[in-house]
């Protein structure tokens, strides 16, 4: 199979996959790996492996990229993805202060 092939083949396999996966999943999925970028080093921290936080450059795109996910779902009323992204904020939150005031 020639290179000229093989990229055919890889890009119907990405078209095709891709058209099942519908924009509110990958709105989801967007979410869920913006809420889980910061928990790793949290509870690194929370454990006693380092004592580095996450940069607080990360914290706030996150957190930006977050409530403007946020303020997209509370301006189409959907309520599913307030839910979700309010708990994750939630979450977020309460492992910050335990790290704080611990």
């Amino acid at each position: 199979m020639t290179f000229n092939e093989s990229m055919t083949v890889a890009k119907d396999f990405v078209l095709n996959q891709f058209s099942k996966v519908s924009a509110e999943a990958l709105g989801w999925m967007a979410g869920i790996v913006l809420h889980a970028a910061t928990v790793p080093s949290l509870l690194a921290v929370m454990a006693g492996l380092t004592d580095r936080m996450p940069g607080v450059d990360l914290v706030l795109l996150v957190w930006t990229g977050l409530t403007l996910l946020f303020v997209k779902s509370a301006v189409q009323k959907d309520m599913l993805n307030l839910v979700t992204i309010g708990v994750g904020f939630i979450v977020q939150a309460v492992l910050m202060a335990l790290i704080f005031f611990k």
